[in-house]
């Protein structure tokens, strides 16, 4: 186990901020702004206790959900979004979800 991940879940509240952007993603319409505001306030809160691994990772979901939300359940805007940082935000996306399940033991729904 690294020290990064002792840190984040022994000295921070990262597992559980973790959990409740996990029940905030959860479902998510992504046309739905109002959902995607609350999630992306949870992304921003669990961002800040955050592994430093991960860091980089929780910034490149927070942009994109960011831009989902400027999208405003545009259809056009977000299938371009999705082209435009779909392979940046899936490397990111994983990375979190498995040091979700492992350390955290959060499922966390793509």
């Amino acid at each position: 186990m690294s020290v990064g991940t002792l840190t984040a879940c022994s000295g921070g509240d990262y597992c559980g901020e973790l959990q409740n952007y996990a029940e905030s993603a959860k479902n998510l319409d992504i046309k739905d702004s109002a959902a995607v505001d609350k999630m992306l306030s949870e992304a921003k809160k669990v961002s800040k206790s955050a592994p430093d691994d991960l860091k980089d990772d929780w910034k490149i979901v927070i942009d994109y959900a960011d831009k989902a939300k400027d999208a405003n359940g545009d259809t056009g805007k977000l299938t371009e979004l999705a082209k435009s940082d779909g392979e940046k935000i899936a490397p990111a996306f994983e990375a979190i979800t498995k040091q979700a399940k492992d350390t955290c033991k959060v499922e966390i729904e793509g």
